[in-house]
């Protein structure tokens, strides 16, 4: 069973060991770097989430505030450590991750960038409501930033 904890002082370091495969560490910010942008990110409430089966941290991932229009949330990374893909962690962390932010219920809209390589990260996004915005963000202009409606 996948749930969304915490990070604390107590499990940060499991975090911070998380890692993606080879192939993968161009698409995202490694595991400390997460860690390190949930506090940078601190005044648009960033959250760092650790992700968790069965006691053990199998990803992580992060979520702020947009400060500037369009409102919404902002899943800046999201990742499962390579010892784990291919399981099903990923798409249920996802949802619970959506479910969270309805819950929340500040926005009703949630944005990712993602890598355009990336395929396997946009049909999981794609499985989960999220749809190409439209929009290239000029420092990002090889992602496509997806939009998913918490409504």
């Amino acid at each position: 069973m996948v749930r969304l904890t915490e990070v604390t002082e107590e499990n940060w370091l499991d975090v911070a060991s998380l890692s993606v495969r080879d192939d993968q560490k161009g698409f995202l910010a490694p595991a400390l770097g997460i860690l390190a942008r949930g506090y940078v990110y601190r005044d648009c409430r960033a959250r760092v989430f650790a992700i968790e089966s069965d006691g053990t941290v199998v990803g992580a991932a992060l979520v702020r505030d947009f400060t500037e229009e369009p409102l919404g949330y902002d899943l800046q990374q999201f990742m499962i450590d390579a010892r784990y893909q291919g399981k099903g962690y990923g798409s249920e962390a996802l949802g619970l991750i959506l479910d969270q932010l309805r819950a929340d219920g500040k926005f009703d809209r949630v944005e990712v960038c993602v890598k355009r390589e990336d395929a396997a990260a946009i049909h999981l996004y794609e499985k989960h409501g999220f749809r190409d915005s439209g929009y290239t963000d000029p420092d990002l202009p090889d992602s496509v930033c997806m939009v998913c409606s918490l409504s």
